[in-house]
């Protein structure tokens, strides 16, 4: 059987309909149909079951679509790494980053590639761990850097983590809290928080400080995933902003905004790691990007 008809197999064990699967593989329905129903006859199984709310594999077919996503993943990488080697050039690239290396080092590293690798296009997703994930898993994306403390045990995933971004909580220059030195959490969440989607273990842990009653979740005034607008927001009002410190050391030079010290609170961090899909081979771009990022 080949690499097309295994593909044939992945695509409609992961739509659940022929249909949407026939969109995916630029096949006509019946023609998928017809592919389906031949790999059925030359295994001797059925691996399909088709019912009123939609396609799904018998046991039988979930063993095959098991190796046959493993092959069909291999028989792409296996191409991609030919032409690399075939065409012996550095290639375009497509990565992601969350909130907080966006805010950061972001800008800085992309304008060096710029100046270096001005003939090679890159593409950049900005977002959440979970939004990055699936553009890796769909091979969209070549890597991602994001905070991994969430990040699933996948088999399917190589982290390698990189330091920690020290983290603290910010207010603009004449906010009433500015002028007291420290302040308790209590104090500072009652004026409302403008942060990130924050790691679960975090958001936990601050409750238990804030002594919110079990399965209250913590109060977040305000959350988006882009730090700009984050940062925007608490300069025209008196949210509280939350961010990592080389998200700001901007506006704390300038005195727009002032840590706050506040009392009983442990170290913030965001634990920063670079996610990639094990067996695939990256660009040579992609592997001078990770270099810098490790470098750094």
């Amino acid at each position: 059987m080949d690499l097309r008809r295994l593909g044939h197999i992945v695509a409609v064990a992961e739509r659940g309909n022929f249909a949407r699967a026939s969109e995916q593989v630029h096949l006509s329905q019946p023609a998928l149909t017809r592919s389906i129903q031949a790999a059925e006859a030359e295994l001797g199984m059925r691996l399909f079951d088709r019912g009123s709310t939609g396609v799904t594999p018998t046991p039988a077919g979930e063993f095959v679509v098991e190796r046959a996503r493993r092959l069909v993943f291999d028989g792409r990488c296996l191409k991609r790494d030919v032409e690399l080697y075939r065409e012996r050039k550095l290639g375009d690239t497509a990565f992601g980053v969350g909130p907080f290396p966006a805010a950061t080092f972001l800008a800085p590293l992309l304008a060096a590639l710029r100046r270096e690798f001005a003939q090679v296009a890159v593409r950049v997703e900005v977002g959440n761990w979970e939004l990055l994930l699936e553009r890796l898993l769909d091979e969209d994306i070549e890597f991602f850097v994001a905070d991994t403390r969430e990040l699933p045990r996948d088999p399917r995933l190589v982290v390698k983590a990189l330091r920690r971004e020290p983290a603290g909580f910010y207010v603009r220059a004449g906010h009433p809290l500015g002028a007291r030195r420290p302040v308790t959490l209590a104090e500072m969440w009652a004026c409302g928080v403008a942060t990130v989607r924050l790691p679960k273990s975090v958001a936990a842990a601050l409750a238990r400080l804030l002594e919110l009653p079990l399965q209250v979740p913590l109060p977040v005034a305000l959350e988006c995933d882009d730090v700009e607008v984050l940062k925007k927001t608490v300069l025209a009002c008196d949210a509280v902003l939350g961010a990592p410190h080389g998200a700001v050391q901007g506006e704390v030079r300038s005195g727009a905004l002032r840590q706050l010290r506040i009392t009983a609170l442990p170290p913030l961090f965001s634990a920063m790691g670079i996610v990639t899909l094990r067996g695939r081979t990256p660009s040579p771009m992609a592997e001078t990007i990770i270099e810098r990022l490790h470098a750094a």
